[in-house]
């Protein structure tokens, strides 16, 4: 479970262009809840994908138990790219 997330950046160069999407990263949690070994699955460019994973660092979660105690768990994540 999700406790704690920041709100991506967009680079200059994507929200002069208008670029917008949304980026899927695969990581792990790890037991303490903190995210690790974050990689791009779909990409958007134009520096969102690095923007994404800036963010996605930051997450913080409840970690998940196996027998009551905490384990590492891989997850998928969208980070959605809006310009209004």
């Amino acid at each position: 479970m999700l406790t704690y997330s920041v709100e991506p950046q967009y680079t200059e160069e994507a929200r002069q262009e208008k670029v917008a999407g949304n980026v899927l990263v695969s990581l792990i949690v790890d037991a303490n809840g903190n995210p690790s070994n974050i990689q791009v699955v779909r990409s958007v460019d134009k520096g969102l994908d690095e923007k994404a994973i800036e963010a996605v660092s930051q997450y913080r979660f409840k970690p998940a138990l196996l027998n009551g105690e905490p384990i590492p768990v891989a997850l998928n994540v969208e980070v959605r790219f809006q310009i209004f």
